[in-house]
């Protein structure tokens, strides 16, 4: 008998609950607040999808902005859900508004999870946030929020003075992780709009994207802190044991911080340099917190930690200037012309276009006499030696020689023996009588 009362009872209510005509108002503005939304994002999107595409080398800026453009309408019905949910606890009873009010709270989490999803890029964290945002609004749909969060609450554990509940370590991880993502994600728009600076120098544009990152974060982290409510006076003691600990295990990874820090500041390396650090020849194409990324010729990209900077020699080609200059050395037969040989590896060498003629003249010595070969050194400049260094001596000694044959000097042939005088055969009636016993000896 109780089930059935109870069943009629809910019966009841619902009946007079839908037969209401605020229910139906309520019904009525959410539908025209469904079709108004789709008709305006209908009219708007076009327009900022033409101006998105404006959008260069930004691209967390423009997954940002699609992410929300895509969701117009809903973006929309949850202002007008909003405005009239105020007009209607303004002028009308709560009941009033019951319908319209959960409607606006099942929009916003829809909204504000299938954004996030979006803008996310790693699945698993997306997936996480979707399923944890859904929780937490169906429980608030319902009214059990409280009770949850309560239950949480109630699994805590004392250390000293600090009481670490359940609740207050969700706080500080959600809050810590969703403060901390979101402030690198407006230092990768800030960096992006930092390198397009035509004012600032390269090395500026890192050091000052770097210190927008860090700031950025450390202050996420201690508004997250803070919000929790979490006491940081007392982990005085064990975050002192803990730093003391983590500082001997990060010591290498604090020592490549500070260098790439110091290389920031003293501007001896920027992206774009081409420099040599032990066998690894390449020019720079970014400067990390940790490493520096160098791209050699062979497309191999060398992650070298920033301490190495410092603690070696590196050779910089760009630091100054970008005029580097360059040695080829030769040979050519003794029989040829000095004078002839160095005006001819002048001529050639001018005619290479990256040789920088303007800057210096190539020019030609004879450094010595060789075994085989009159010895020369062809010197000139280049003013882009991230193109390469072998690949230009390497036309110019092709050039040498297409010019040399041409001009009739020939090259040194280790293998080549020249005779001055002719070997003449030693007469007949000369030669030694041989012996009894004795070989005779061949004739020539």
């Amino acid at each position: 008998m109780d089930f059935v009362e109870a069943v009629n009872t809910a019966r009841s209510w619902l009946q007079t609950f839908l037969l209401n005509e605020w229910t139906l108002y309520q019904f009525a503005l959410i539908v025209v607040g469904y079709f108004a939304s789709g008709f305006l994002a209908r009219r708007i999107e076009p327009t900022l999808e033409a101006r998105a595409r404006t959008i260069k080398g930004n691209p967390d800026l423009l997954r940002v902005i699609i992410a929300f453009m895509r969701r117009l309408r809903w973006l929309f019905l949850i202002a007008w859900l909003w405005i009239v949910d105020v007009v209607l606890l303004r002028f009308g009873w709560p009941s009033y508004r019951w319908l319209v009010a959960t409607a606006l709270t099942l929009v916003a989490a829809w909204f504000v999870i299938v954004v996030l999803t979006r803008i996310i890029r790693n699945q698993v964290l997306a997936r996480v946030v979707a399923v944890v945002g859904w929780l937490y609004f169906a429980l608030y749909a319902l009214g059990l929020d409280r009770v949850a969060l309560t239950a949480l609450d109630s699994v805590a554990v004392n250390l000293g003075a600090v009481r670490l509940s359940m609740l207050l370590v969700l706080k500080a991880v959600v809050l810590s992780g969703a403060l901390i993502w979101l402030a690198v994600l407006i230092g990768n728009m800030s960096s992006n709009w930092i390198q397009k600076s035509a004012d600032l120098t390269p090395s500026l544009k890192v050091l000052i994207s770097k210190l927008v990152k860090i700031g950025l974060i450390v202050f996420a982290g201690t508004v997250a802190l803070s919000a929790t409510g979490i006491d940081l006076t007392a982990l005085t003691v064990f975050s002192g044991a803990v730093g003391v600990g983590i500082g001997f295990g990060l010591q290498k990874v604090v020592s490549n911080f500070i260098s790439g820090i110091i290389i920031l500041l003293d501007k001896s390396i920027k992206p774009g340099d081409t420099i040599t650090l032990g066998e690894t020849f390449g020019s720079i194409r970014d400067l990390r917190s940790r490493f520096v990324s160098v791209i050699t010729r062979d497309g191999k990209e060398y992650l070298i930690p920033n301490e190495d900077f410092i603690s070696k020699q590196v050779v910089n080609w760009s630091f100054s200037s970008d005029y580097v200059r360059i040695d080829v050395n030769f040979g050519t037969s003794h029989d040829s012309d000095p004078h002839e040989v160095a005006r001819v590896a002048i001529e050639t060498a001018k005619t290479i276009p990256r040789v920088a003629s303007r800057y210096a003249e190539p020019v030609c010595w004879m450094t010595g006499f060789g075994g085989t070969s009159l010895d020369f050194r062809l010197r000139f400049w280049i003013s882009d030696p991230s193109n390469g260094l072998t690949n230009i001596r390497g036309q110019v000694l092709m050039a040498l020689w297409d010019a040399f044959k041409a001009a009739g000097i020939s090259m040194p042939d280790p293998r080549e023996i020249i005779m001055k005088t002719p070997a003449q055969p030693e007469p007949r009636s000369l030669r030694p009588a041989a012996q009894p016993g004795q070989p005779t000896a061949p004739r020539v």
